[in-house]
């Protein structure tokens, strides 16, 4: 068995570790016996660094040295200010990832240098990659990035491994939200879509209930309390109290003294708000969450009266109009069958048990993921020169390969470039530039435009390659995007020696079929009821897909892979 693998909730409001140990999951308490650990960070006044509840308790006191809710400006180039200094987002969390680390070192009596880490299923590849450089910078080698609805469905399927069913994440975070719907059967977790909006979580709600404050304020005491820092911080500590307040009772007395002074006189916030009026104040964000659904619902093909469950993840998914919001738009009653607050770093720790050898792989979940955005390249239309073509679109499941052809400008062209993009935007440039390189060796003289064909292979790894090829030629180029750690890597492939007297999963590139070989593994052993013509075939295909891999034969084992899922696919429907 490897070193210990520790699993991470990084929340925008607080932050959760866990460790998969002796059969089960088990949460990490930090320094001062909580589970719960705040997500902030700051400088005190002798110039050192605070984190978790240190932070959290001088915000009051110093909040121009004390940074919250940075997860929300991950991927944005946005500093953090604390005194005269400025931050990135990366520097902040890693100092928060060293101090889940130093606990958990701690804790559980061993250098902890391994950790999956989770993010929002719809964080884009930026933020992603951002997430892995503060985990790096923390200490970590950061074994995996698990998007958050995906590990609370690890949570829930590690103790349902017999179920088969279509199951609907619904995930409301501190600072984020997101939709995945999954569909389970025999021990497998297979993401058919995701979608979310990495602007909308808690934090908002919090803000509705302050504005209200701060309207209030005004109105009856003509002082304007916004810019004031100290007062900012005193009515969020507030409305975050009433809010969790309204999720028990029906209404809740906000009293805040002296936070201001007229004419010598302190005053004070003396306001009750009702759950009615939270609600109808909230009535906007709630509506922000129903297009995800929607989305993810197209995506996947599915109708909601298919969808057999609705679980509710985050810890401000607890809020009843919530429940009740999702229920009025869906026809269906969300359920609470996992810990909202937990679930994320429980599936985290579960992967990361997966990783470490703590659960065996003939015990353990198999996970498939889509990409939760779209991936293409810009290229040249009538219309404009800056088209966004895409070849892998949004909530394909991962691994896959797509290849589509293009023609260079103009006769005699010598050289193309190749840019990759990652967004939905028509406009090439106004999405995330990944990469980008040159092809050339087209032929001399020629008199017409050539054929160019685009290869993008996306593995379970965030791996993607994206491979040039010019037709006449032959010629090719190609790049590697670590999508999980930013690097690019150039260069043009070659072949490799075939490893001689090694097993399939012993060749370097074979992860990201180890999936659909378990998956088919486990087919073959739990339906009895197959077939035998169907059996025969499908373990063929699966040998033939093992030799591939051992040959390094990797554009075979890519259409064995495929031909496998399409079989899977048959067995399953004859069910």
């Amino acid at each position: 068995m490897d070193s210990t693998v520790i699993g991470i909730d990084l929340g925008t409001s607080t932050t959760e570790a866990a460790v998969y140990r002796n059969g089960k999951t088990e949460m990490i308490p930090n320094p001062e016996g909580k589970i719960v650990t705040p997500s902030l960070v700051g400088i005190d006044d002798g110039g050192n660094w605070v984190v978790g509840e240190k932070a959290k308790a001088q915000l009051i006191l110093s909040p121009e040295n004390t940074a919250m809710e940075v997860k929300r400006k991950t991927g944005t180039g946005q500093k953090v200010k604390l005194g005269k200094a400025e931050y990135t987002p990366v520097e902040l969390q890693a100092k928060l990832l060293n101090y889940v680390r130093t606990y958990a070192s701690a804790y559980l009596g061993e250098d902890i240098r391994r950790a999956v880490i989770s993010v929002p299923a719809y964080f884009n590849e930026i933020q992603r990659q951002e997430t892995i450089r503060a985990g790096i910078a923390a200490g970590f080698e950061v074994e995996r990035i698990i998007n958050e609805p995906t590990a609370a469905s690890l949570t829930y399927g590690i103790d349902h491994m017999e179920d088969e069913s279509h199951i609907m994440v619904y995930d409301l975070g501190g600072g984020t939200f997101d939709v995945t719907l999954l569909e389970m059967f025999s021990g497998v977790v297979e993401v058919k879509a995701s979608s979310g909006d990495n602007q909308l979580g808690g934090k908002d709600f919090d803000e509705k209930l302050m504005e209200h404050l701060y309207r209030s304020f005004r109105k009856k005491k003509g002082i304007n309390l916004r810019g004031d820092r100290f007062a900012a911080v005193r009515i969020k500590e507030e409305a975050e109290k009433c809010k969790i307040a309204l999720s028990r009772q029906d209404s809740y007395q906000v009293l805040i003294p002296a936070i201001a002074s007229k004419s010598g006189k302190p005053l004070e916030v003396n306001e009750t708000i009702t759950r009615e009026m939270f609600e109808e104040m909230c009535r906007d964000l709630l509506d922000r969450t129903h297009h995800p659904i929607d989305v993810v619902l197209q995506d996947s093909g599915l109708r909601m009266d298919q969808i057999d469950k609705i679980i509710l993840v985050g810890g401000s998914s607890r809020m009843p109009m919530v429940s009740a919001d999702i229920e009025s738009y869906t026809g269906k009653k969300p359920e609470i069958v996992v810990d909202p607050d937990f679930a994320v770093s429980e599936g985290a720790a579960v992967q990361a048990g997966m990783i470490s050898g703590e659960i065996k792989p003939e015990e353990g979940l198999i996970m498939t993921d889509v990409n939760p955005y779209t991936l293409g390249i810009a290229c040249i239309t009538d219309y404009t020169d800056d088209y966004m073509s895409v070849i892998i679109p949004r909530n394909v499941t991962i691994p896959t390969s797509r290849t589509e052809e293009y023609q260079t400008v103009y006769p005699g062209q010598q050289t193309v470039e190749i840019v990759v993009y990652q967004g939905e935007s028509e406009i090439a440039s106004h999405n995330h530039l990944l990469g980008r390189f040159d092809l050339s060796g087209f032929p001399r003289n020629s008199k017409r435009t050539e054929p160019v064909d685009v290869e993008f292979t996306y593995d379970m790894n965030g791996m993607l390659k994206v491979k040039g090829t010019i037709r006449a030629t032959g010629k090719e180029a190609a790049i590697q995007i670590n999508m999980h750690s930013g690097e690019e890597t150039p260069g043009i492939g070659s072949e490799k020696e075939k490893p001689s007297g090694t097993a399939w999963y012993e060749v370097n590139g074979a992860e990201q079929y180890q999936p659909i070989i378990r998956m088919t593994e486990r087919l073959l052993d739990r339906r009895t009821d197959l077939s035998p013509a169907m059996r025969l075939e499908i373990s063929a295909q699966l040998e033939q897909l093992k030799e591939a891999i051992v040959d390094q034969s990797f554009e075979l084992a890519d259409a064995k892979e495929t031909l496998l899922q399409k079989l899977i696919e048959a067995a399953r429907s004859k069910k």
